[in-house]
């Protein structure tokens, strides 16, 4: 029967282990001991300079504020990514269009103070007509304007409008149409007082206001039919107060007059000047021209109200 070899788990010594034992080379074991720390001396790395330790030290001292500064900079760094990745693209015309859109949408426009006024005051304008003797007979002779100032049908307007007129037609801003007659005049501010024969429904009469808080550069509307066509607005301001006009040929002076620059044209007189609140604070009645063309240059002229409200036996102020 064959054996089976056994094997110790036990180290073998080596030469170095066994006591008094010696190389084959014949050295000593304290010379052996002697190179091999010479050796690992020339094998070990050098001692580390003075910046080098510094800077161990300052680090070691630091760490955290290192630590928090190195953090910072990686997040500017993907702060900087991100921005740069989405970056907004350019403003375009039609955005800004679309942004204007849903402005408007979401807060309409207020609307002028000359669309406030005119709004107010038209119920109360009315279109002032010499036309022919008969009835059937409409034909526009001569074309002005009138303010009504009462329910009953009192109507403000100027002499020159109806002076020698065989018949007078006024409109309602409904288009209803009546006849008128003079009742009352004032030469000295060429004022005239109509009263008509059939009174609408409703008639709304308009608001009269001093003039004693009239400012230069307050806003002022001028309402009425230049030419024919209307009821047609203009706007603009107060530029003089207590002005006095003469008319080109000398007949005709008007005293303590409004001067304003909305525009206004033959057709104009008779009507309303009216402050940006609606309220009449005079009757239209002449524009400074120093040819014989009849239009507007930019000055015109108003009578206060307190006169026309004396001329129709109203004294509101």
């Amino acid at each position: 029967m064959k054996r089976v070899s056994l094997y110790s788990q036990s180290r073998r010594l080596g030469a170095y282990d066994r006591p008094g034992a010696s190389v084959s080379l014949g050295i000593s074991r304290a010379a052996a001991d002697a190179a091999a720390a010479a050796a690992a001396e020339a094998e070990a790395p050098p001692p580390p300079s003075r910046m080098t330790l510094a800077l161990r030290r300052f680090r070691e001292r630091h760490a955290r504020k290192l630590s928090m500064a190195a953090s910072v900079l990686v997040t500017l760094a993907i702060v900087a990514a991100y921005d740069k990745v989405t970056a907004p693209r350019p403003i375009t015309q039609n955005d800004i269009d679309q942004a204007v859109l849903h402005t408007l949408d979401k807060q309409p426009p207020e609307p002028s103070h000359a669309s406030v006024a005119y709004d107010i005051i038209r119920p109360s304008v009315v279109r002032v007509n010499q036309v022919g003797l008969e009835e059937s007979d409409d034909t526009e002779r001569a074309v002005g304007t009138g303010v009504v100032i009462e329910e009953s049908g009192t109507i403000l307007t100027n002499i020159h409008v109806v002076a020698g007129a065989e018949r007078i037609s006024v409109t309602f801003h409904d288009g209803t149409k009546s006849d008128a007659h003079v009742v009352g005049v004032q030469p000295d501010d060429d004022l005239a007082v109509l009263k008509v024969d059939t009174v609408p429904d409703d008639l709304k009469p308009a608001t009269l206001r001093s003039t004693g808080g009239l400012k230069l550069g307050d806003e002022v509307i001028a309402v009425g039919h230049p030419f024919g066509i209307g009821p047609s607005v203009s706007s603009g301001i107060v530029s003089g107060m207590r002005r006095d006009y003469v008319n080109p040929k000398g007949k005709r002076t008007l005293t303590n007059l409004i001067q304003f620059d909305a525009a206004a044209n033959p057709g104009n007189s008779g009507g309303p000047l009216v402050t940006s609140d609606g309220e009449v604070v005079g009757i239209v009645t002449a524009i400074l021209n120093p040819t014989d063309q009849r239009v507007f240059i930019g000055i015109g002229f108003a009578v206060p109200i307190e006169n026309a409200a004396a001329a129709a036996g109203l004294s509101p102020f």
